[in-house]
């Protein structure tokens, strides 16, 4: 079975690549993190056919939350990040979803229709 984690990013923030970057790092870590509490053999899984990566882009905040209870319901992983606001935006700004790893065929039903970044 092949497998997959997932990063959603908000593309109306127009943040800068470095910004962008640190965002996506904070949603697959505390995805990660997720993913070990309810299943640690998908994540072995995962990490074994090497920790495959894709991010992907929506417009705005109600997009990220709609994909993350698809997620849910579909028994994906999922954690928002907020931003510390010590930079580019202010504090609480939601700027990005991780989502798995899950089996690709189950992500791609939540994400298939979104667009990388």
């Amino acid at each position: 079975m092949e497998f997959k984690q997932c990063i959603v990013v908000r593309e109306d923030l127009k943040l800068s690549s470095g910004k962008l970057a640190v965002q996506v790092a904070h949603a697959a870590v505390m995805a990660l993190e997720r993913a070990e509490r309810m299943d640690k053999s998908t994540v072995a899984d995962w990490k074994a056919e090497g920790q495959k990566k894709v991010v992907l882009k929506v417009s705005g905040v109600p997009d990220l939350f709609r994909i993350r209870e698809d997620a849910e319901r579909a028994g994906i992983p999922s954690a928002i990040v907020a931003d510390a606001g010590l930079t580019e935006i202010p504090p609480g700004t939601i700027t990005a979803l991780g989502l798995g790893p899950a089996p690709s065929k189950q992500m791609d039903k939540v994400t298939g229709r979104l667009k990388l970044v």
